[in-house]
């Protein structure tokens, strides 16, 4: 499965921001599985370090950039993309048009964003982390032994 990742998701990640890093931190390992393919444009952690680097300065934030983009592909965003955006009228915002764009050019399966109304011309299912949890990784997880 192709996942794309809004930048509000990597925000919660690199911030640990409860209770939504109780998802989005496992929706990242997912990288590590061979099922999950991780998307996010290349303004999505911009965004994210934007804010990083309000909570732990510059240099902090930039490490924790680079753990994370390490794992995650970063979609290309082209001359392309960015015309897609301006030649749709339902979509307005910037941000949110060229993540979806990038997405569709991923040719990912679904959009996690908490976020969810800014996506409501999507094509491409659009979950909230705990949403997608629940639909796809409920299952999934190992089941813990009792005592």
């Amino acid at each position: 499965m192709r996942i794309f990742l809004d930048a509000n998701i990597l925000v919660s990640v690199l911030n640990k921001e409860y209770p939504l890093f109780t998802y989005t931190s496992r929706i990242i390992s997912l990288a590590d599985k061979t099922r999950f393919t991780l998307f996010t444009s290349p303004v999505c952690p911009a965004i994210a370090f934007y804010f990083a680097e309000e909570k732990y300065r510059s240099i902090s934030a930039k490490k924790r950039i680079e753990i994370l983009c390490k794992h995650i592909n970063i979609a290309a965003t082209t001359k392309n993309t960015v015309f897609q955006f301006l030649q749709t009228p339902a979509i307005n915002d910037f941000e949110v048009g060229l993540a979806y764009y990038a997405a569709i050019e991923s040719k990912c399966d679904c959009i996690i964003t908490e976020d969810i109304d800014a996506f409501y011309f999507s094509k491409v299912e659009v979950l909230g982390s705990e949403n997608f949890f629940e639909k796809y990784l409920v299952g999934q997880l190992p089941k813990s032994r009792s005592r």
